[in-house]
């Protein structure tokens, strides 16, 4: 399939952006919590990775991995290059039937807790665990898209836990503090 890519093969370069945009825009709008600019990040990855072939780069195996690395990448310069945009609660909450107000706060403020744990993270401990339990990768396949060992990957891990046990700890803390 690279080889076909290589070749600028259209059916070819559309079965990839097929099989590998949903997944990349998952990843990118779970780390951006912004469809638009996850929508931004999908295009970019893709448009580097076309790049890259133009020239005679780009993968020679592993595709999924060298997509993912390229939009973590991105990721990461985007938010060197913009401060952390906080979820706004606008003045009217909509709600189903199903959903009352109190819970779509409560879900909002829960992943805006999550953003701020994985935030705190270093990138590289950051995309080990978006896709290790977000987007259920295997240590392997983990290792393939961020170049480092399974042992540094499972290191990487540990460490990530360690530090996002803290923060709640620390933001269970402070709650408890808050209230009394």
């Amino acid at each position: 399939m690279i080889e076909k890519a290589r070749e600028f093969d259209q059916e070819t370069l559309g079965k990839i952006y097929d099989a590998y945009s949903p997944g990349l825009y998952r990843y990118a709008s779970r780390l951006l919590n912004d469809s638009e600019i996850a929508e931004e990040c999908v295009a970019d990855t893709f448009y580097r990775f076309l790049g890259a072939l133009r020239v005679g780069h780009g993968p020679t195996d592993h595709l999924q991995a060298y997509l993912y690395r390229i939009a973590h990448n991105w990721i990461t310069d985007f938010y060197r290059r913009h401060s952390i945009k906080l979820i706004e609660l606008s003045e009217t909450l909509e709600s189903n039937d199903h959903e009352k107000p109190e819970n779509c706060i409560s879900e909002l403020l829960q992943k805006q807790k999550l953003l701020n744990a994985l935030r705190t993270l270093t990138p590289d401990q950051r995309q080990v665990i978006v896709l290790r339990f977000i987007e259920e990768w295997s240590l392997e396949e983990v290792a393939l898209t961020i170049q480092k060992p399974v042992g540094a990957v499972k290191a990487l891990q540990h460490r990530a836990l360690s530090s996002l046990r803290s923060f709640y700890r620390f933001e269970e803390k402070v709650s408890l503090d808050e209230i009394r």
